[in-house]
């Protein structure tokens, strides 16, 4: 019976989680801090109708930085990139095509392919290109504004966020490129020859 537990589990993709209380509480704690600044930002320019989508594509966006700051998808240039670009496609596909039941669909096709092509695949984007043609009329009557401000502006908050949440604590240090540098640097400090590969806490 355990072995068909432990099978269906595996098919399920339920992982071991090894986290600690703390490193759970901290992405808690990073994820209020990040969404924070993203909702001042957000309601300021839009509004609270007109900020509803993209705050959820940034709170996907927070997940990843506080939960999992080390993964590939978390790093600056997916979070950046990705959501710029993928603004900027959501922005144009409203212009060009005058049904959203089409509109929506598209842009988060072509906003999946851009991130591919641009080496800035993060999830969230997806959410960011459908924000462009659902987001209602706050956000249609910013045209391509909507891409600089709000979108680039909470990317860049919560990446700052990120930055300086996760400093404190050695084992997080944002973004993996930091977290790598000052683990090689400890280990010649220590003159220890070891592979400098962060985890994600």
């Amino acid at each position: 019976m355990r072995d068909v537990f432990k099978v269906l589990r595996s098919a399920a993709g339920i992982g071991s989680d090894r986290a600690s209380h703390l490193e759970k509480w901290l992405s808690v704690a990073g994820g209020l801090a990040g969404l924070t600044g993203v909702m001042l930002i957000s309601q300021a320019q839009l509004g609270a109708a007109g900020s509803v989508g993209l705050v959820a594509s940034m709170g996907a966006s927070a997940v990843l930085l506080f939960a999992v700051p080390h993964g590939p998808l978390s790093q600056p240039w997916p979070v950046l990139g990705g959501h710029f670009v993928s603004a900027l496609v959501g922005v144009a596909c409203t212009k060009a095509i005058a049904q959203p039941m089409l509109a929506a669909p598209v842009a988060v096709g072509l906003a999946i392919g851009s991130m591919h092509y641009l080496r800035c695949i993060h999830p969230p984007g997806g959410a960011t290109a459908l924000s462009a043609v659902v987001g209602g009329e706050p956000v249609h009557q910013l045209g391509f504004h909507f891409v600089l401000t709000p979108v680039l502006w909470n990317a860049a908050v919560i990446l700052l966020v990120a930055l300086l949440f996760n400093y404190p604590f050695t084992w997080r240090r944002y973004p993996l490129a930091l977290a790598r540098r000052d683990v090689s640097a400890a280990a010649l400090s220590r003159g220890a020859d070891t592979n400098p590969e962060a985890g994600d806490g």
